[in-house]
């Protein structure tokens, strides 16, 4: 009988910690859930171990496997399940904290658990080869600092050894892709705990990929009719008073500054800042809907056990907008905002996007004939789109429902990236108002939206999808003109001048070092170009083309050259 993976893996997290209790007596048990790729369990040892301890571990669940032990559930009562964990401290707080009446244990073998369930029938269910201990880590009992440091056990588990092999071949091609490892071998960018943890230092060519990305988000952005705002970093208490961050985002804020006996916040977001400029002015209905995006970097702190390179920063560049306009807008408003995204991520070489529609949730804000409506545009707009999407029942925000678009990269990961959120807490709060055709004032629909979530961590997943070499209108340098000895320096610097009047990045490697070398170099930053020159090139006005992907084509007229790289460009084109 096929089991569910998640009732495999919660079985295996049993089989663990009863391999443990045998390798390790009087170890302390905490829990052993089934998580996304396997499970883990919390234990505190006598002393410590480490990762060297985790193939015996592994030995006695297998050998515990082999014995076919049914997994039985028995019903006890509070005071028996005390009994039976009396020696287990953080199983008894456990008990504690459930409700009076029948609490279930699962037994296999002559190890017991406190356990909802479910689990396989035996472990003759569970495949001896589809499961492998990934590391040790530490981890606060219950998440929390002032309780004891327990150690915890990863594992992957699946339910058939191909399947595990193969995301254990996934995790190698990902390790190869490690944006944190590329950044540092490409010089893209870095970090630097000393001067500030999760802050990001973009390097020259980093950041001449990001120059390039915003030239064209902006781009983008004027063609779909945006206005494009730019607004402070820092703002009054009140400002944040009246938006509610204070209330209940001040752990994710910096620290005040007083200024004139004022304080003075950084910002966390951007959305308070263009509702000041909607009200610096009276809005009809013939005004709307107003489209405004800022590329705005923000600040906010997050602990440093989560930070990580691009993908969990403490200072970020968010790709934000706010759409404003009347309810009678608000479907059509939506359909384009989704029609925007996929266009941007189709550009940039995404095509596996699904939706996630979030629901409103037991705690919110706003009529209810409000949300009905809102629920109804984003549906339709996903629907026109022939997204496949999955409704996220309760998962929207207290202030309005959203979507959220996840992106699969080259390895098969799905990263959450695009957001359109509805908002019917800020006009609220901010009295946000305009004139309708009857002249009464009303208030306006007010959508945030993000399309590549923040600059920072978009870079960090473009970086992994494409291991670094991005299409050739995005990479730092695009043409690598490498001379095959120091005599072709002067025609070498020649093409380089006619590819940069043409507004092609290109580089003169004209060092000393030999030309398989140089062209190693180049292959090792991802240049999707090698021209390279010789006496025939340098006689027939020539080059010989050598693509970063090996192939190569002899005696290319530079002319042509020039064209076909300026048509890559400016199709922005995924191949060469």
């Amino acid at each position: 009988m096929a089991h569910d993976v998640t009732t495999v893996r919660h079985s295996l997290a049993h089989v663990m910690a009863e391999a443990v209790q045998h390798l390790y007596p009087g170890v302390k048990l905490g829990i052993g859930p089934a998580i996304q790729d396997g499970f883990y369990y919390d234990f505190l040892f006598p002393s410590p171990i480490s990762n060297d301890d985790l193939p015996a571990i592994e030995k006695e669940m297998r050998r515990i496997i082999a014995g076919g032990h049914e997994f039985a559930r028995r019903e006890v009562s509070k005071e028996e399940a005390r009994r039976i964990f009396a020696d287990q401290p953080f199983k008894l707080e456990l008990i504690e904290g459930l409700e009076d009446g029948t609490l279930t244990v699962y037994q296999q073998d002559d190890f017991i658990d406190l356990c909802r369930g479910p689990h396989v029938a035996s472990t003759r269910d569970l495949r001896p080869d589809a499961f492998k201990l990934r590391t040790v880590a530490g981890a606060y009992w219950h998440g929390d600092e002032t309780r004891p440091m327990l150690t915890r056990i990863y594992a992957y588990a699946f339910s058939t050894r191909a399947e595990l092999d193969a995301y254990l071949k996934m995790l190698e091609e990902a390790e190869r892709r490690d944006h944190r490892k590329l950044g540092k071998e490409l010089d893209l960018f870095s970090v630097h705990e000393e001067a500030g943890p999760g802050l990001i230092y973009w390097h020259p060519r980093g950041g001449r990929v990001r120059v390039e990305l915003e030239k064209w988000w902006r781009d983008e952005h004027y063609r779909n009719g945006y206005d494009i705002l730019f607004t402070p970093h820092i703002g009054k208490s009140w400002l944040w008073e009246t938006s509610g961050h204070l209330g209940f985002y001040k752990g994710n804020m910096y620290a005040p500054m007083t200024i004139d006996e004022d304080d003075y916040y950084i910002k966390p977001m951007n959305c308070p800042f263009h509702i000041m400029i909607y009200k610096s002015s009276v809005h009809s209905y013939r005004d709307l809907p107003l489209r405004w995006a800022e590329l705005g970097t923000v600040y906010r702190y997050e602990r440093s056990g989560v930070l990580h390179g691009l993908m969990r920063v403490r200072g970020f560049t968010q790709d934000d907008a706010h759409i404003i306009c009347t309810p009678e807008q608000i479907e059509d408003e939506i359909l384009e905002v989704l029609r925007f995204s996929l266009s941007m991520w189709k550009t940039l070489g995404f095509s596996e996007i699904k939706a996630y529609l979030a629901t409103r949730p037991a705690d919110s804000v706003g009529e209810q004939d409000r949300w009905d409506q809102a629920l109804v545009s984003l549906r339709k707009a996903i629907e026109a789109e022939g997204l496949e999407y999955e409704v996220d029942e309760g998962g929207g925000a207290f202030y309005g429902p959203k979507i959220d678009l996840k992106i699969k990269d080259a390895i098969g990961r799905e990263w959450q990236m695009t957001t359109i959120q509805f908002d019917f807490n800020l006009p609220e709060r901010f009295d946000m108002t305009y004139i309708d055709r009857d002249g009464r004032q009303k208030r306006p629909y007010m959508v945030h939206r993000a399309l590549l979530g923040s600059i920072e961590r978009f870079f960090g997943v473009f970086v992994e999808h494409y291991a670094g070499a991005f299409p050739v209108w995005l990479m730092p340098e695009q043409v690598a003109v490498i001379p095959v000895a120091p005599a072709f320096d002067g025609y070498a610097r020649e093409v380089v001048d006619q590819l940069r009047r043409h507004g092609i990045r290109a580089v003169g490697m004209l060092s000393e070092e030999r030309m398989n070398a140089k062209i190693r170099d180049a292959q090792n930053r991802r240049i999707p170009y090698m021209a390279i020159v010789g006496q025939r090139e340098q006689d027939e006005r020539t080059i010989s083309l050598r693509l970063r992907t090996g192939a190569q084509e002899n005696g290319v007229s530079l002319e042509h050259f020039i064209a076909r790289v300026e048509a890559r460009i400016a199709e922005k084109a995924l191949d060469l």
